[in-house]
């Protein structure tokens, strides 16, 4: 029970290519159940005209598709699925299990997720199912089962979208009997459990599988050993959930291409593990309109999906307008929607999608906006959508399966940010996704794009590889690391990193040695947190967050020290420490500091970016032979790409000067 393996491994897997026919698949989220039959003529029309060629059912229909145990209406559907097919509409079908019926959870309580204080989460909302509740599994297995025996052959259909942004938890009974299973798969024996979780501390060895619950409240803190396999355990539960559904619909059609949806950046599933059971990598992408750095959390996500998908991925939601969850959502403005989607297909999106289609009445999310809003085919946002499906049926034929490359990885991992955020860490300050972003938001405004990989992953096609934060490392990944540079590769890391091995034990030295002489550290005394408003000075710039009390090896030659400390307790200590083509860096640089500390580094690996000599607010991006540039501001720029392109969108030739207004963009094509 260390989670589900991968089923007929050596088939070919369906891919997004099959779905996209050649096109971008451009549509969303359509929820009709919501409406009157008589909208959905006048649905099909407004797609149509906005150039949708595809839309996502039953994501949210489990109570209508069966309204009492075992009753099917399938009536509806059916008559929805015709039409779409008629109008030469695809259909995304979703299993509905994300949203159980209310009769689920009163009939079988045990159904419901409880959380880590002992109360019940009840329906009303979405999301309410235990993941390891075996009555849940059952009733999701056999609506599944229905559904793809009923529609699996449908001419529309072009793809499954299992469940929907899974991402719940559950402490209660049945899954204390779940996590001992697969902690019993995992360890084999107690004695290898207490000595991985490291038990001998305030009295907490086992003596019986029995004793073992999830990590509910204690009086202090948890054990962190526990927490991580807590957190393991639930992403494999999760998982099992949906490999379950996945080969169901498989079975009834085995040349379509499953998905289910991740939330950029999330905690609750190890995305990596994740990817490699989907045909399509699918994510959620929701950036705030009135962040600065927007575009850079939306390149960010961007990155790291096309990491994991390998190649083209579909962006199944975002918001055409405003979102309703923020403290102040307010809307994007006039071309925003139109940036941020093509910038998703720069960056590898095959798919552009929405939540949702038609902007709903009633609800909790009636003020999240749709690609219909509330003001209808009239509204701007509507307008904004029929100009951006025009644009990518001109697009899709040159775009569509060619493949973004990059010289550059950042690595992440999820066990490593699952244990590195521990109650009992030196500095609450110290945030994983806050550090991956600063080091990815570096290289972006560097101009120098990005993939992401796992620290095992096979890395030696990078020329440089940037490790923002890494605090757990296995064996294999430190030894992976070792040989990418002793192979040649620049290699430069940021603080608490190899701090702990895979079961969160804290490696002799403080820091792994094979990673200290890799960086030609001696010894690294202690580690000075810098709290909020706090900075290190250092040569050239200013470090925040952290700082280290580091002790190079002065017997080797080739370490440099190539920042000191000034002043504190630091004085004339290493803050940047570089041996050959490795870098340890031992706090956060300010932005600029970073950007340029990377961007030297880069340049000395040999990489350069796609176009020199960008405007702060441009963004040049290479998607096979096209080039895409992007203006991120409000104010219009003049960009220097030098050569002759045609610009697919303005359908204009462009020589070495480019003329982009207020978010603007061109796809230049030789």
């Amino acid at each position: 029970m260390t989670g589900p393996t991968t089923v007929d491994e050596g088939r070919a897997r369906p891919g997004l290519a099959g779905a996209a026919r050649g096109r971008v698949l451009f549509g969303g989220d359509y929820n009709p159940e919501q409406w009157p039959e008589d909208t959905w003529h006048e649905d099909v029309r407004l797609m149509r005209e906005a150039g949708v060629n595809s839309v996502t059912l039953g994501v949210f229909s489990w109570a209508k598709l069966e309204p009492s145990p075992g009753v099917r209406e399938f009536g509806w559907l059916d008559r929805l699925t015709d039409l779409m097919h008629e109008n030469g509409i695809g259909v995304v079908l979703a299993t509905p299990t994300s949203s159980p019926p209310p009769w689920l959870g009163r009939l079988h309580p045990d159904t419901l997720p409880v959380d880590a204080d002992g109360r019940t989460e009840w329906w009303g909302g979405r999301q309410h199912f235990s993941h390891s509740s075996a009555t849940y599994r059952r009733y999701a297995a056999a609506i599944t089962e229905d559904l793809a025996a009923r529609y699996g052959s449908h001419p529309a259909l072009t793809m499954w979208h299992v469940n929907n942004e899974y991402c719940t938890y559950d402490w209660g009974d049945e899954a204390a009997g779940t996590f001992r299973r697969w902690l019993r798969d995992r360890y084999a024996t107690l004695d290898a459990l207490n000595t991985a979780w490291g038990t001998a501390f305030w009295s907490q060895g086992y003596g019986d599988w029995q004793e073992i619950l999830p990590p509910r409240r204690a009086h202090y803190m948890n054990n962190p050993s526990q927490v991580l396999d807590f957190k393991r355990y639930t992403s494999d539960m999760l998982l099992e959930c949906y490999v379950a559904e996945r080969d169901i619909v498989r079975r009834y059609s085995p040349d379509l291409p499953v998905t289910t949806n991740f939330m950029p950046m999330w905690a609750g599933q190890d995305a990596w593990r994740w990817a490699r059971e989907e045909d399509v990598v699918s994510v959620d992408l929701y950036p705030d309109p009135r962040d600065p750095f927007g575009a850079q959390d939306g390149a960010l996500v961007q990155d790291m999906t096309r990491s994991q998908a390998r190649g083209p991925w579909m962006l199944m939601e975002q918001a055409a307008g405003s979102v309703n969850w923020r403290g102040v959502n307010h809307p994007k403005p006039r071309g925003l929607n139109r940036l941020w989607s093509l910038q998703a297909v720069a960056r590898g999106a095959d798919a552009v999608c929405y939540f949702q289609w038609r902007q709903s009445r009633q609800g909790a999310e009636k003020f999240h906006s749709g690609m219909v809003g509330h003001a209808g085919e009239q509204g701007r946002t509507y307008q904004e959508v029929k100009q951006l499906g025009a644009e990518l049926a001109r697009i899709g034929g040159e775009v569509t399966g060619s493949h973004s490359t990059s010289e550059v990885a950042i690595l992440h991992e999820w066990n490593a940010w699952w244990a590195g955020a521990q109650d009992g860490r030196l500095s609450q300050e110290v945030d994983h996704p806050q550090i991956v972003r600063a080091w990815h938001r570096a290289l972006w405004e560097a101009h120098i794009t990005t993939d992401f990989a796992h620290p095992e992953h096979d890395l030696s096609a990078y020329k440089l590889v940037v490790v923002p934060q890494l605090y757990l490392l296995t064996d294999t990944a430190i030894g992976n690391l070792v040989a990418y540079v002793r192979g040649g590769g620049t290699l430069v890391c940021g603080f608490l990193t190899g701090v702990a091995d895979e079961d969160d034990r804290v490696r002799t030295g403080g820091m792994d040695a094979r990673l200290r002489e890799l960086f030609g550290i001696r010894i690294l005394h202690e580690r000075w947190p810098l709290g909020p408003g706090e900075h290190a000075e250092c040569d050239g710039f200013r470090g925040t967050l952290w700082s280290e009390e580091i002790e190079p090896l002065t017997e080797a030659g080739d370490v440099v020290a190539h920042s000191l400390y000034k002043g504190g307790e630091l004085d004339g200590l290493p803050a940047v420490l570089r041996r050959g083509r490795a870098w340890y860096v031992s706090t956060l640089p300010e932005p600029d500091a970073l950007r340029a500390l990377l961007e030297g580094v880069a340049a000395d690996a040999g990489v350069r970016p796609v176009l020199e000599g960008l405007p702060a607010q441009v963004e040049a991006v290479r998607r096979g032979d096209l080039l895409f540039v992007l203006n991120h501001g409000r104010d219009p720029v003049t960009a220097a790409v030098p050569g002759t392109y045609r610009d697919l969108l303005g359908a204009q030739q462009v020589t070495d000067s480019l003329e982009l207004g207020r978010y603007g963009v061109a796809v230049l094509a030789r």
